[in-house]
């Protein structure tokens, strides 16, 4: 009996710690997708007013909210690219890792820009502003590198791969067309046509066997019978053979 109680309090035990699991990873996902939807979100409203703040601010804060939008839309469009290509493609990983390498300093310039936007000296903003244009440029250049050279390397191998498939479609469909082909005849060829005179012999195939000459000509005894003997007046008439 106790060993009974102690196989069901264990089996209880289970069903709750696989219960507490459960319920763990779902929390957890809900909250993964509920941070992601959030972070979306922020990040469109924040693209939003940057992109409003570059047409209705003039001067060196229109100029900041411009680099803003063009680094962090570049920067989004290679990582998008490269983590979509190397699920695919594992010579991507490296290409992945120089990208985060770049996206520290693209971070790192995107806080400063957002820094500078509430910066009231304007003179002095305007002076960093080649700087910060520069350095906005060598990072948004690295990352179009990185993001077309992915794409290119994705096309190149669509490309192999639909040359091989349309060779070996084209194999199958000229054995499928194997009808069309002109086939040997097997009627023997004819013999070469016989002279014009000989019409008689003209649409013989075989020579002729040779005909006996008794086929022409006409049929004669095998025997010659002897010629009459001339009857003289002084000859007997030969006497009939007695039969007694």
């Amino acid at each position: 009996m106790e060993a009974v109680i102690a196989v069901f309090a264990l089996l209880f035990v289970l069903f709750l710690a696989l219960g507490v699991y459960a319920t763990v990873k779902v929390v957890g996902a809900a909250r993964r997708s509920v941070d992601r939807t959030i972070t979306q979100a922020r990040r469109t409203v924040e693209d939003h007013t940057l992109r409003a703040k570059s047409f209705a601010q003039p001067g060196a804060a229109g100029e900041l909210a411009q680099l803003r939008l063009k680094l962090r839309t570049s920067m989004r469009a290679t990582q998008d690219a490269l983590h979509a290509g190397v699920s695919e493609d594992e010579s991507l990983k490296e290409s992945l890792g120089l990208f985060q390498r770049l996206s520290a300093h693209g971070h790192e310039l995107d806080g400063e820009l957002k820094r500078l936007e509430a910066e009231p000296d304007r003179t002095t903003l305007a002076a960093r502003l080649p700087e910060l244009r520069e350095r906005t440029e060598r990072i948004t250049q690295s990352a179009d590198s990185l993001r077309w050279a992915a794409r290119d390397r994705a096309r190149r191998f669509a490309d192999d791969d639909l040359d091989t498939l349309s060779a070996q479609i084209d194999v199958e469909a000229g054995a499928l067309r194997h009808w069309t082909k002109e086939e040997p005849s097997s009627t023997p060829p004819p013999w070469p046509d016989a002279p014009a005179a000989d019409n008689a012999t003209a649409q013989q195939t075989w020579p002729e066997t040779p005909r006996s000459r008794t086929a022409e000509e006409p049929t004669r005894a095998a025997i010659t019978p002897p010629a009459a003997r001339p009857t003289y007046p002084w000859q007997k008439k030969p006497r009939p053979e007695s039969t007694t």
